[in-house]
C-alpha cells in the first residue's frame, strides 16, 4: 500500500481506555459518532501498557489496566465496519505518572543498574505482540513507538526492532516522534512514513513547517501528523501540548487552533494528513460539551471545522 497519493483524515480513538471499557455499546457509539462528526477516513486505535517508572525494564502489556487483545480486535473490527482504515498504536507509559519521553538509561551498561538492552528486549516483545495482532486483523498501518524522546538516539536498537516487526507485519510502518524532534531522529530511512506530534503554537506553524519540510525532503518519505490537537481551554492554542494548563472551558480557543493549523498545513502538499488527538471510547454526554475542556471535539465547533477540512481533502469533486 502506498501513501504517496493518499490523504489521511484520521482521529485517534480510545487512548485513555482501560481494560473493560472497550467492546461495549458506549464504545461502539463513540466510534460511530467520531466518524459521523469528523468525516474521518482513518483512525489510530491507541492504548497503553504501563511500566512502573521511567527506569523500569519490564512492560507487562498482558495485564491490567491494558485493554485485552479481544478488546483491541473488537475495536479494529468496529473501525473496519465503519470503512475506516486503521493504524494500530500501542504506547508505553509510566505508572508513576512520568511522561514516557523521560524513559532513559545510561548510555553504557553499568552492573546493577537498569540497562537499555533490558528495556529494548521487553519493549520489542511488547511491540511484536501487537504487530502480529495488527497483521492478523488487517491493519493498514502500525506505529512502533510514540514520543519516546530519550530513546530516539538509540538508532541501532530501533533499526533492529523495525527489522523484527517487518518479519511479522506486512503493512505500513511509522514512528510517532515528539514535537520539535523531527530533525533529531536519524533512522527515518528504516520506516515507510515519517510522523510526529503536531502540538505547535497557533502562531508558530509556518516556522515549524519550514523546519519539518527540510526533514521530509532529505529523506524522501511521506509525512503526516500522527498526533495534533488542542484542548478547548483558555490559553491552550499557545501551548496545545500542555494538558494540565489551567484555564476555563473555551470552545473558540480550540476552533482557532484548528483553523490556524489547517490553514498553514493546507498550503503544504507534503503534509499528507493527521490522526487528530483525540476521541475517547467513553464519551461525555453531548449536553456537557460546552463545559468540557479536553482535546475531544465531540459536540464542539471544532468538529465541524475538521469535517469541512477533511472533506475538502478526501472527497473527489463532482464531475460535470
Amino acid at each position: 500500500m502506498s501513501l504517496l497519493s493518499e490523504y489521511i483524515g484520521g482521529v485517534t480513538w480510545g487512548f485513555m481506555g482501560r481494560r473493560g471499557t472497550w467492546a461495549n455499546d458506549a464504545a461502539e457509539s463513540s466510534m460511530e459518532l467520531m466518524k459521523r462528526a469528523t468525516g474521518a477516513n482513518w483512525t489510530a486505535i491507541a492504548f497503553s501498557a504501563l511500566q512502573a517508572t521511567p527506569q523500569s525494564t519490564e512492560i507487562p502489556y498482558w495485564s491490567e489496566p491494558t485493554v485485552s487483545d479481544e478488546e483491541v480486535r473488537w475495536a479494529i473490527r468496529q473501525a473496519k465496519s465503519l470503512e475506516l482504515k486503521v493504524c494500530l498504536k500501542p504506547i508505553v507509559n509510566c505508572a508513576d505518572g512520568t511522561w514516557r519521553a523521560h524513559i532513559n538509561f545510561f548510555d553504557k551498561d553499568v552492573p546493577c543498574e537498569p540497562k537499555w538492552s533490558e528495556w529494548f528486549r521487553s519493549y520489542t516483545a511488547f511491540i511484536l505482540h501487537y504487530a502480529v495482532l495488527a497483521e492478523e486483523s488487517g491493519c493498514e498501518m502500525f506505529c512502533v513507538g510514540c514520543e519516546l524522546v530519550q530513546t530516539d538516539r538509540r538508532a541501532a536498537e530501533w533499526r533492529a526492532l523495525i527489522a523484527e516487526v517487518r518479519k511479522v507485519y506486512s503493512g505500513v510502518i511509522t514512528y510517532n516522534c515528539d514535537k520539535y524532534q523531527e530533525d533529531n531522529v536519524s533512522w527515518w530511512d528504516a520506516l515507510d512514513v515519517i510522523s510526529s506530534s503536531g502540538y505547535y503554537p497557533e502562531q508558530d506553524w509556518e516556522v515549524q513547517l519550514d523546519r519539518i519540510e527540510a526533514v521530509v525532503t532529505k529523506h524522501g518519505k511521506p509525512f503526516f501528523f500522527m498526533e495534533a490537537g488542542c484542548p478547548s481551554r483558555t490559553g491552550s492554542a499557545a501551548i496545545p501540548n500542555d494538558w494540565s494548563l489551567e484555564g476555563g472551558p473555551d470552545l473558540e480557543e480550540q476552533s482557532r487552533f484548528y483553523l490556524a493549523m489547517f490553514g498553514a498545513c493546507g498550503k503544504r502538499d507534503w503534509v499528507q494528513g493527521f490522526m487528530l488527538w483525540d476521541w475517547p471510547a467513553q464519551l461525555y454526554p453531548l449536553d456537557e460539551a460546552a463545559g468540557n475542556d479536553d482535546y475531544c471535539m465531540y459536540g464542539k465547533p471544532a468538529a465541524g471545522i475538521i469535517e469541512e477540512y477533511y472533506s475538502s481533502k478526501t472527497k473527489s469533486p463532482p464531475t460535470l
